[in-house]
């Protein structure tokens, strides 16, 4: 069956879910050029409308009229499954994280930027410590503590500075007297740019690891910061204790 013989409905089906497909890179797109608010904005409602012109194709196939254009139907459906799966996908996991986007190792004492603040654009996220920040990291986050290296300083900072660029971290400033690197992690899909600051402290028998990752825009992380962390301290301690 030629498209023009199908059904004007099913037809319109095809025609909107080949826009929403195109839509999605083009969200990416728009969010990676710097219109980061205008291109989250246009990623879920691509990903919303998905939804709902797959339920509309749930609702053809149910349909006797439309039972010979099944294969039709299915084909056009699959064009706006990539959006209904990303939103389904943020949905079952949006109640697992809190809605903050500063995360550390040291509760009591955050490390503090030194070179970040000359990176960051005047419209991004304040470097300020907000304490309900704190308690909700406390909450949501309490396996991220200060690591405990046998290492003394320059031997872990050095060590510290490895991880990171494994990790794919740019380092942007290093002050070796004072224990300090700062890095900058680069998102995969969206290319957010999230700040990292490393403090390594000197302490008998070794030295203390302290982190800080905070993103540069946005208000919840989706939980980002604290894997990005976790996944320092577990790559540090895996080295430390290798043979």
């Amino acid at each position: 069956m030629s498209s023009r013989s199908l059904p004007a409905s099913i037809r319109t089906l095809g025609y909107a879910g080949a826009v929403l497909l195109a839509l999605l890179p083009i969200s990416v797109l728009v969010v990676r050029a710097g219109a980061w608010q205008a291109g989250l904005a246009l990623y879920a409602l691509t990903c919303l409308l998905s939804a709902l012109v797959l339920l509309v194709a749930l609702v053809l196939l149910a349909w006797p009229r439309f039972r010979a254009s099944t294969s039709a139907v299915l084909t056009r459906a699959l064009l706006v499954l990539p959006g209904t799966l990303l939103l389904l996908s943020v949905l079952a996991t949006r109640g697992d994280y809190p809605p903050i986007h500063d995360i550390t190792t040291d509760l009591e004492d955050p490390p503090v930027f030194v070179h970040a603040p000359e990176l960051r654009g005047s419209e991004a996220n304040t470097l300020a410590i907000k304490p309900e920040s704190l308690e909700r990291q406390a909450q949501a986050y309490p396996d991220l503590e200060t690591l405990h290296s046998t290492l003394p300083p320059q031997q872990a900072l050095e060590r510290a500075a490895d991880i990171a660029e494994q990790l794919g971290w740019e380092l942007v400033y290093r002050d070796a007297p004072n224990g300090r690197l700062e890095a900058v992690a680069t998102t995969a899909i969206m290319g957010f740019r999230d700040d990292i600051v490393i403090r390594v402290s000197p302490r008998v028998g070794g030295s203390d690891i302290d982190l800080r990752s905070v993103s540069r825009v946005g208000v919840g992380d989706m939980g980002a910061n604290a894997a990005r962390i976790r996944a320092f301290l577990t790559h540090f301690t895996n080295e430390e204790h290798a043979p």
